[in-house]
């Protein structure tokens, strides 16, 4: 057997560790990102109203970079006009545990949340299958359904108590 050799698409990552939002909040402003283009996406974070854009921008700024200084270290052949943003993640992190005063000298807790935010970068049409066409699934016909199995039907029990 030989073995097909299928060239691997480059990433370039940044991270931003324990910011203080939930992770939630900044998983609105990296849904907005997703899938596009290096450029429409920082001006799509640049115009949000979002608390958490700015530090977002950065962050994608810091993979475009990271893409920029890896490609000319090892000598890659790689187009900064050409990225995407492949993934956009926020996790979370630890929690901070606070007390807020409450009526008649006891305590209510609460936690602020921290999340780390991971924005991964990629070029953009670089094929990732070694240039195979892909077999497309069968799609199934229209007029034929699928069989389905036969089910047995159990004897009614009053039936099989008035035999006996």
């Amino acid at each position: 057997m030989s073995k097909i050799v299928v060239p691997q698409v480059r990433e370039f990552r940044a991270e931003a560790k324990f910011q203080r939002t939930s992770p939630q909040k900044a998983r609105l402003v990296l849904d907005l990102i997703k899938g596009l283009r290096v450029e429409a996406a920082i001006n799509a974070i640049h115009f949000s109203t979002k608390r958490m854009a700015p530090v977002i921008e950065k962050v994608l700024r810091s993979a475009i970079q990271n893409a920029a200084y890896v490609s000319d270290e090892k000598g890659l052949d790689v187009d900064v006009d050409n990225l995407y943003v492949h993934t956009a993640i926020a996790n979370e992190g630890p929690r901070m545990k606070r007390i807020r005063p409450a009526p008649m000298g006891r305590a209510f807790r609460y936690q602020r949340r921290l999340c780390h935010i991971i924005v991964t970068v990629a070029e953009k049409g670089v094929v990732a299958d070694g240039g195979k066409d892909t077999p497309e699934p069968a799609k199934a016909v229209k007029g034929a359904p699928a069989k389905k199995a036969a089910v047995k039907k159990a004897a009614p029990k009053k039936a099989a108590a008035a035999k006996a």
